[in-house]
């Protein structure tokens, strides 16, 4: 159990099941029973107060490019095969199935709103199976509606490379996110799909055409579930105040992200980064389209985040370093994990 002082904080991007995919089957009880590397296993989760969040299955590039081996053609990183993205996808989505098997009722992989209620209510760390980058499906969508019935809930189309359903957004700084083309015929199709299943479709690694692409086609909120605000920090995969709006217009959300790139205005990469910097995103977001439209999406064990944070269990000092800035406990309890359960229950329908 946590802490009862702790406000609860449910999370909009994790890759811890990267990160224990090199492990194998071996590193789930370390993830249960506490390990030092990375920023989330369970011990540190309860001690700051971490309730849960969008457990991600990413599949790294095969090819990374060097300064004398040219990147593909239109991408900043080769995209995996169908077939291998599917392979890797289904060996993490078995360490998130064991991992809540063996956790003896501590981690539940929530299907519903009101799994996550349940879950936060209980004490459990709700687990929501997430993809980011669409690889694993191919054009035909057989794969998705499986791994729905497994219990996938929300889907990033792309991460910051091309596949057959869109182009991701590279990363550069300063840019805006304005680079390449939108969705394909194919990535049109995903999206009606993912809107017929009631898949959150997650915009933080969509290029500006592809959000307005998707902004036209979905009828659910949008949701960028870790991005921070391109006028405070001028990277490609950020938001403009347009986006912004759009988010707020379609009753969507953003969630913070706590990398150091997506946080300075100075696109260093650089952990002696105060937190006073991801509260200014946060504040500025809030006050351009209100409180109801701000979570938390830190990217713990995908990201550089700042060193005065360390990992899950820093938690509560980021609530301090809000509450510090002016935001009550009401809009704290929003920003916490309120909001994301609001925005999943409308877009599951409960």
């Amino acid at each position: 159990m946590t802490d009862s002082s702790i406000i609860p904080v449910f999370d909009g991007h994790n890759d811890v099941l990267l990160r224990l995919r090199r492990g194998g089957l071996n590193s789930v009880d370390a993830f249960l029973n506490g390990e030092a590397p990375g920023h989330i296993d369970l011990p540190r989760a309860r001690r700051g107060g971490l309730a849960g969040g969008l457990c991600a299955i990413f599949i790294p590039s095969p090819f990374i490019p060097s300064p004398d081996q040219p990147k593909p053609e239109n991408a900043d990183f080769a995209t995996p095969t169908q077939p291998d993205a599917l392979n890797e996808t289904l060996a993490m989505a078995r360490l998130l199935l064991a991992i809540e098997g063996r956790s003896e009722g501590a981690v539940k992989i929530c299907r519903s709103a009101a799994d996550i209620k349940r879950s936060i209510a209980e004490g459990q760390f709700a687990a929501i199976f997430h993809i980011e980058g669409a690889e694993a499906v191919a054009a035909d969508l057989d794969a998705l509606y499986v791994l729905y019935q497994v219990g996938l809930r929300t889907l990033g189309p792309v991460w910051s490379r091309s596949n057959v359903f869109a182009h991701g957004v590279p990363f550069r700084f300063p840019s805006t996110p304005d680079i390449g083309p939108g969705l394909t015929d194919a990535g049109k199709d995903l999206i009606r799909a993912c809107n017929e299943l009631k898949i959150m479709i997650d915009l933080s690694h969509m290029n500006e055409q592809g959000f307005w692409d998707i902004a036209k086609l979905s009828d659910a909120p949008l949701v960028a579930s870790h991005s921070n605000a391109h006028t405070l920090s001028p990277h490609s995969r950020n938001l403009t105040d347009k986006q912004l709006d759009a988010i707020r217009d379609t009753g969507g959300l953003v969630g913070i992200n706590f990398g150091v790139l997506f946080l300075r205005d100075d696109g260093v990469r650089n952990t002696d980064t105060p937190l006073d910097i991801l509260v200014r995103h946060a504040a500025y977001i809030a006050e351009r389209i209100g409180i109801e439209h701000v979570a938390l999406g830190s990217d713990f064990d995908g990201t550089t985040i700042p060193a005065a944070l360390g990992d899950a269990s820093g938690l509560p000092k980021l609530i301090d370093v809000l509450r510090a800035h002016g935001f009550d406990d009401q809009a704290l309890a929003k920003i916490a994990h309120q909001n994301w359960v609001r925005v999943l229950e409308q877009t599951w329908g409960g």
